[in-house]
């Protein structure tokens, strides 16, 4: 049961990723929470576009994708209005999609450093 939870939120992470690269967002990167304690959930996926717009087709890819190929939606989505940051939060997985100058400022990464960081390049 648990292996197979595990192939599921594996498959989100995949999905998610691939929305994200559908719309050409940047610097995808995948922090694997899983080992931290008190973490919020097991995967943050995050990336960053360059104007609210990029940010918006993105989140928007990344909900058509799930939906698509999973018949999964984010049980909870924010940031939509501005635009600077969208969460969707899929339980498991919390997907993060910035505009460029907000990731700089929030550094996620810097804050998780001791979880395994993946950068996914295209060819992911």
């Amino acid at each position: 049961m648990k292996e197979n939870q595990s192939l599921k939120i594996k498959a989100l992470v995949d999905v998610i990723v691939k929305g994200m690269q559908e719309k050409k967002a940047e610097n995808i990167t995948v922090i694997d929470l899983r080992e931290i304690d008190n973490a919020v959930c097991d995967y943050f996926v995050i990336s960053n576009a360059n104007s609210n717009t990029q940010v918006n087709a993105i989140a928007d890819s990344v909900q058509k994708e799930t939906l698509e190929t999973l018949g999964d939606k984010a049980w909870h989505k924010e940031g939509t209005d501005a635009a600077e940051w969208i969460l969707m939060d899929y339980v498991n997985v919390v997907a993060h999609i910035f505009q460029t100058p907000v990731r700089d400022f929030y550094a996620l990464e810097e804050l998780w450093g001791d979880a395994e960081i993946i950068e996914i390049n295209a060819a992911y």
